[in-house]
């Protein structure tokens, strides 16, 4: 049964920094891309960072480039989200997918399964 479990979230100053982690089981990393997603309140689920475990391709959407990095441990099934330099408008909670679709990139979340329960990211200004 494939699982990933979001962790790390928490409460934060504008301008400070929070690393999340997913980690997966019943799967083996190297294949699938596994991709970070937020959702705030009010708001559709939208995605943020991804990474390809097998050629460790990463990419990231607009609004978090430059400021966020993703990085993939594949000894430890488990893939991170650094995320600095926090805005309020990063507020939201954080959910990690995978993806064995060619397209991951497009961050469309029909392609992404194995949600989890998420992380609540929240900033402060």
């Amino acid at each position: 049964d494939v699982q990933l479990q979001a962790s790390g979230g928490g409460l934060v100053q504008a301008g400070g920094s929070l690393r999340l982690s997913c980690t997966a089981s019943g799967f083996t990393f190297g294949n699938p891309a596994i991709g970070w997603f937020r959702q705030a309140p009010g708001k559709e689920r939208e995605g943020v960072s991804c990474i390809h475990t097998g050629d460790g391709m990463v990419y990231h959407t607009e609004t978090v480039k430059g400021r966020f990095t993703i990085s993939s441990d594949n000894a430890k099934n488990t893939v991170y989200l650094q995320m600095n330099n926090l805005k309020p408008e990063d507020t939201a909670v954080y959910y990690c997918g995978y993806s064995y679709s060619g397209g991951y990139y497009n961050f469309r979340t029909d392609q992404y399964f194995g949600w989890g329960q998420g992380t609540l990211v929240t900033v402060s200004s």
